[in-house]
Order: C-alpha cells, then structure tokens, then sequence
C-alpha cells in the first residue's frame, strides 16, 4: 500500500521546482528555501492542507524511532 497519494507527489514536485527556481519561500519567515528536505516539507504540508493522502506528521516520527 502506498504511503503518500497522487496529490502529495504533485504538491512535493511543484516545491521541488519552485526551490530550483528560487521562488520557494518559508511560510513563517518568508525566506528562500535551498534544502532539499526543506522544499519536501512544504510540498506535503500543503497536501495536506489539500486534503492529500499524507500520514500525520506526529505519525510518521513515530515510525523514525522504532
């Protein structure tokens, strides 16, 4: 079964290029985002404001540590 939906992927590779472009910003400070790990952030942050099939955040360190 896949972890993340088609909507997650979408929003991921839309970050992917807007940080290659530069024009990925923060949400809090407003600044350019030039990590990788930074830009996958947003874009399943914002799939899951979409309503995307993401796991929870709280879920997915839970499964890091075990």
């Amino acid at each position: 079964m896949a972890k993340y939906g088609k909507k997650a992927g979408e929003k991921v590779e839309k970050a992917m290029h807007e940080r290659k472009e530069g024009t990925l910003t923060s949400g809090r400070s407003g600044k350019k985002v030039t990590s990788k790990k930074q830009a996958i952030a947003i874009g399943l942050s914002e799939a899951r404001k979409a309503g995307g099939k993401v796991p929870s955040k709280k879920r997915l360190q839970q499964k890091e540590f075990h």
